[in-house]
């Protein structure tokens, strides 16, 4: 069974930074894609990044939003995704989950950003 823990959120103020983890227990494969999504306030979710599966080449992709400030990548031997997160605008303000989508998808609980001005 897939199991995904976010970790690192907080507050910060306009300009900061963070950085999220997320450990993964279970068995991923190159069918598999890593990522990041968040929802803020009274939205959808939305895309905010994604790379391939632990020990698997390909494409990293980011939202339009995100691109510059943010990187995604991960710890293949400890099974961790990451998302470091910088020039943080209010705009950021969001639960941020984590997401393995292939054959199943699967979700975190998701962790809370807040980026105040």
């Amino acid at each position: 069974q897939m199991q995904l823990v976010e970790n690192g959120g907080g507050s910060v103020q306009t300009g900061g930074s963070l950085k999220l983890s997320c450990a993964v227990t279970g068995r991923t494969t190159c069918t598999d894609r890593l990522g990041w999504y968040r929802q803020a306030p009274g939205k959808e979710r939305e895309f905010v990044a994604a790379l391939p599966g632990f020990w698997c080449s390909g494409a990293t992709v980011y939202a339009d939003s995100v691109r510059d400030r943010f990187t995604i990548s991960r710890a293949h031997a400890e099974n961790i995704l990451y998302l470091q997160m910088t020039i943080l605008k209010p705009a950021d303000t969001a639960i941020y989950y984590c997401h393995i989508g292939g054959p199943s998808a699967y979700w975190g609980r998701g962790t809370q950003v807040t980026v105040s001005s």
